[in-house]
């Protein structure tokens, strides 16, 4: 099938064949995630690296790149996230987790026989992104010229990024875009799952399959249970679609049924993932997203509105085969409030993770595409110091504060709690107000697969059943949140700094 991005390939091609990499610059549905690197691939000897976004991005994008070939995945195509890998001798063209990348770099800095790197969708931002491209282009300039660094994505300033990576070309593909009827709802008080309900009733009359953009896995099972019987009555599917999904169940969401459907998705169908028969889109206008939570010292994911350029993302997701239309569950006025794009993750985040696994490269600086804050920066490396940061921790898919409690546990004698109460505060597993009660429980999948993934690396079993060795290797990761008790429920912290119980 013809696809736009087509027509700029051969452009593509010259410009990577005389410059050290190129930008390009191509809307959703374009065809840049799966052709221009199989196009690639063919021009070069060595291996192709794809960063994606998220773990459902990689594995689809390597799914549909190898059905093109005829060939299976894990053959000339395959790809690696956080808890799986399908790949083999064979495989040339690798579709990675951003984070995947700078764990291999750890073990091999030079990236031995990888041609060419691609950073997909990276108007996102992330802070593993940004990693990434500095730390390819810092081996780019030094040990590794021949390395050739493509930059994709659908909406970015190139000129910047063009300029960062020695002023290589830029080339657009214009995409191909149906026209959008787009309408805005009054502000209602209602659940959200009530206004998706209310939303698919203004479609009743819509021929095609409609996208449902929801904050997170909760908001898509209670739209979920209120959708069901109206639409068995509507003789219409309803699937969900998050990241926590098994592969066979993400795969039923995206392929083509033999009747309408309804996919609840969260935003890992905003970019990378294109799925046919859309012709409708409800927006729900938020999102989960990472942040920092400044009383336990590490991540969560807080529900926030998304930006003018995601709610244009997704908006575009209803005109790629035909005219669309759009429902926003908010109003017009609160559309133009909304900041134009995203806060690059690195200038808003705690640093930790990047700063420890710099030291652990012996990275002393790094020229960034746009600088971390100073003072984050700063903080991050008193926390490592407080930490007691050693190499050892940067290998573990962890949190600092995460790692040195697993290590520690393991040094006490408790592996196997110790990886326990990391995972089910790195899920924020929740059921329980006491951390010790929450790690014996009944789990999410996802911490499980936290849990097992730790196990694989930390190994043994527990010497002892006493407590205290697994609390001190709480408190070793959390030196900072260690308090004396003044009076009344106040508490003077380590740091100096004062508190309420």
């Amino acid at each position: 099938m013809s696809l736009p991005i087509d027509a700029v390939l051969p452009e593509i091609l010259a410009a990577l064949e005389s410059h050290s990499g190129v930008v390009i610059e191509a809307p959703p549905g374009a065809g840049k995630t799966t052709r221009v690197p199989r196009e690639i691939l063919g021009r070069v000897s060595g291996e192709v690296l794809v960063l994606e976004p998220r773990r459902l991005a990689a594995r689809m994008a390597a799914k549909r790149v190898a059905g093109e070939l005829g060939e299976r995945i894990g053959e000339t195509v395959g790809y690696q996230v956080r808890f799986e890998e399908i790949a083999g001798r064979t495989t040339r063209l690798r579709f990675l987790t951003e984070g995947v990348l700078t764990r291999r770099l750890l073990s091999d800095p030079m990236l031995k026989g990888v041609s060419v790197v691609v950073l997909d969708e990276f108007h996102e931002r992330h802070m593993d992104g940004d990693l990434a491209l500095a730390l390819l282009r810092r081996l780019q300039r030094g040990a590794r010229p021949d390395l050739k660094i493509i930059v994709m994505s659908a909406t970015l300033h190139t000129a910047s990024i063009a300029q960062y990576l020695g002023n290589i070309p830029v080339v657009r593909s214009e995409g191909r875009l149906y026209p959008l009827e787009i309408e805005y709802t009054p502000h209602s008080a209602l659940p959200l799952e009530e206004q998706v309900v209310q939303a698919f009733a203004r479609l009743r009359e819509h021929t095609g399959d409609i996208l449902v953009f929801l904050p997170g896995a909760a908001e898509i099972r209670k739209s979920e249970r209120l959708l069901r019987p109206i639409s068995e009555r509507a003789a219409v599917d309803v699937f969900a679609l998050h990241g926590d999904l098994s592969p066979e169940e993400q795969d039923r969401a995206v392929a083509r049924g033999p009747r309408r459907k309804i996919i609840l998705s969260t935003n890992v169908a905003e970019s990378s993932v294109t799925i046919e028969g859309v012709t409708a889109v409800i927006d729900s206008g938020l999102a989960r997203v990472p942040s920092d939570s400044p009383w336990s010292g590490i991540s969560k994911l807080e529900v926030r509105r998304v930006s003018q350029a995601s709610a244009t993302q997704r908006a575009g997701r209803a005109g790629r085969t035909a005219p669309g239309r759009v429902i926003r569950l908010y109003t017009a006025e609160d559309f133009h409030r909304r900041p134009q794009a995203d806060t690059p993750e690195l200038l808003r985040r705690e640093l930790s993770s990047i700063c420890l696994q710099l030291r652990a490269m012996k990275v002393e600086s790094l020229e960034w595409l746009d600088a971390p804050p100073e003072a984050a920066w700063d903080a991050a490396s008193l926390l490592l110091t407080r930490l007691r940061a050693t190499e050892e921790m940067a290998e573990l898919p962890l949190a600092p504060r995460l790692a040195k409690l697993v290590l520690e546990a393991a040094h006490a004698g408790v592996p196997e709690k110790g990886c326990a109460v990391a995972a089910v505060i790195s899920s924020g597993e929740r059921g329980s107000t006491d951390l010790l009660t929450l790690a014996e429980g009944q789990w999410l999948p996802q911490t499980q697969k936290i849990y097992d993934q730790l196990r694989r690396r930390i190994r043994g079993k527990d010497k002892t059943r006493d407590d205290s060795a697994i609390l001190q290797s709480i408190l070793a990761a959390f030196p900072d949140r260690v308090a004396k008790h003044r009076r009344d429920g106040e508490l003077l912290l380590a740091t100096g700094d004062s508190a309420v119980l």
